[in-house]
C-alpha cells in the first residue's frame, strides 16, 4: 500500500507542477486580461479533472490490491484452520489409542 500511496503523491505533484507551469506560461504570455483569465480558468478545470481522474484510478488500484490481499489472507486462514483441525483430530486419535491401552492394562491388572 505504501507504494501505491507514493505513486499517488507523485502523480498529484506532477499534475500540480504541470498546472503551475501552464499557469505561469499563460500569465507571462502577452494577451488580453479576459483571454488570460479564460485560459487560466480552462487550465484549472482541466487540471482538476485530471487530478480527480488520477485519484479515482489510484483508489481503484488500491481497492484491487486490498481485495487481492484479503483473498490471500482468507486462503491462508482457511489452510491454517484446516491444518489445525487435522492436528486436533490426530491428537484425539492418539489420546483414544492411549486410553484404550490404559483400559487394557487396567483390565489385566484387575485380573491379577
Amino acid at each position: 500500500m505504501a507504494k501505491s500511496n507514493h505513486t499517488g503523491n507523485v502523480l498529484v505533484a506532477l499534475a500540480a507542477g504541470a498546472a503551475l507551469g501552464a499557469g505561469m506560461g499563460i500569465l507571462f504570455a502577452p494577451d488580453k486580461g479576459k483571454n488570460t483569465r479564460g485560459k487560466i480558468k480552462h487550465k484549472l478545470e482541466d487540471t482538476g479533472h485530471d487530478i480527480s481522474e488520477r485519484m479515482r484510478h489510484a483508489k481503484d488500484e488500491l481497492t484491487k490490491t486490498a481485495e487481492v490481499k484479503k483473498a490471500e489472507f482468507d486462503k491462508k486462514l482457511d489452510d491454517t484452520l484446516s491444518n489445525m483441525s487435522y492436528k486436533a483430530e490426530d491428537i484425539i486419535s492418539t489420546l483414544e489409542k492411549k486410553l484404550e491401552d490404559l483400559k487394557k492394562k487396567n483390565a489385566q491388572f484387575q485380573k491379577n
